[in-house]
């Protein structure tokens, strides 16, 4: 053992905590239709992104274990040596006719393909792309970026306006240029003008690259996403499986070129083993169910509203949200950890997020919600916003 890595590793861990940055790992169960902590007390659960509440369908986990039972507990290696087998085929092109492309492409995580791809589309223009990402983009998309190895311009978040001029300055740029966005961004729940974007892109030149982890399953017709309304113009789009589809996983839809690109080319998708039958049966299952989960999609979207109003009496920021993710700004990360304690000890948990997540300054509560959540469980939970998260300053008009 390297006594002297462990002691630097020590003094790292040290700062965190003196930072009130120090995270730990907590066990959580799930049992009897509820979530519970390690001494068995129940807690309404704002905080995960099982958005339609599909990781406990009786269907999605029957199929699950369905598969499992027929075709074994796990992939025998990766896709192109033995892990491609005929499930796995036919839940790529359900996915793929999900999001109205041409083909998909399946990944174990949403981080790995988001770190993985954009590396090897910017490579594919062997160093010469121009990299145009959003200010607010998940830390998968900025990894990726960095793995580039090439110019990243970073333009002000939703500023469409900002990107157009950015797009310009770089006109006579004889490589490729590549547009990043989320549709749904994750710690502010706020939406991507895509036809905007899609306009700059079809202006400039540009490809478009979606990541719709946070809007499949939830928004769009049939909760297809927001990339569907573009009409198949949008060049990349990226999905996960662990959110709203209540399974794991992630997907790269397009065309059938760049499926076959990234086949022969992703380091990501190459080098690692397949996705398991159990997830590939749950996808099947939630892939089921999503399109006709419209009463589900709509309460969803009505208790998101009644949360952020609850919000608002409390002089509570929710930044541009507009979707399942309301965030609670707070500000300073002891503050943030105060109510996130607050609440919990009301029977919620809503977990606090700190820097670097999110912005210095900006720490917060991030609350999600479930359709799976009951009236009374919605009604607990506004309570507890009502009576235990104290009341801010009033904001400036």
């Amino acid at each position: 053992m390297d006594a002297g890595l462990d002691a630097l590793l020590k003094r790292r861990l040290a700062l965190l905590g003196e930072a009130r940055r120090l995270r730990r790992l907590r066990p959580l169960q799930w049992c009897d239709g509820q979530l519970h902590d390690a001494a068995g007390r129940a807690l309404i659960d704002a905080s995960s992104n099982d958005y339609l509440g599909l990781s406990q369908h009786p269907l999605v986990k029957a199929r699950a274990a369905e598969w499992a039972g027929r075709h074994g507990a796990g992939a025998p290696a990766s896709r192109l040596i033995t892990g491609t087998r005929d499930i796995t085929l036919a839940v790529e092109e359900r996915l793929a006719a999900f999001k109205h492309c041409e083909a998909a492409l399946l990944f174990s995580s949403g981080f790995q393909a988001n770190a993985s791809v954009i590396p090897t589309l910017a490579g594919a223009d062997n160093g010469g792309t121009l990299i145009f990402s959003d200010a607010l983009n998940h830390a998968s998309i900025v990894h990726g970026c960095r793995l580039a190895g090439v110019t990243t311009h970073v333009f002000g978040h939703g500023d469409a306006g900002h990107l157009d001029d950015l797009l310009r300055q770089h006109a006579t740029h004889k490589g490729r240029k590549l547009i990043i966005t989320e549709s749904v961004f994750s710690m502010d729940g706020d939406r991507a003008d895509l036809p905007a974007l899609l306009q700059l892109a079809e202006r400039h030149g540009a490809a478009l690259y979606v990541d719709e982890a946070h809007a499949s399953g939830v928004l769009g017709p049939q909760g297809r996403g927001l990339a569907v309304a573009c009409g198949g113009a949008i060049d990349v789009v990226m999905g996960t499986l662990g959110k709203a589809f209540g399974a794991f996983g992630a997907y790269v839809a397009g065309s059938r070129t760049l499926i076959d690109y990234l086949v022969n080319r992703c380091p990501g998708f190459i080098y690692t083993t397949a996705l398991p039958p159990a997830v590939l049966g749950a996808v099947d299952a939630a892939l089921d169910l999503v399109p006709g989960m419209e009463r589900e999609r709509q309460r969803l979207a009505q208790n998101a509203q009644r949360l952020r109003a609850a919000l608002a009496l409390r002089n509570y920021d929710t930044l541009g949200s507009s979707t399942q993710i309301i965030p609670a700004v707070i500000g300073s990360e002891e503050d943030a950890l105060a109510a996130a304690q607050q609440l919990e000890d009301a029977g919620v948990l809503a977990v606090a997020i700190r820097p670097p997540t999110v912005p210095e300054g900006t720490s917060r509560l991030r609350l999600t919600l479930s359709s799976a959540l009951s009236e009374a469980d919605m009604q607990r939970l506004l309570d507890a916003v009502a009576n235990s998260l104290p009341l801010r300053p009033p904001r400036p008009a």
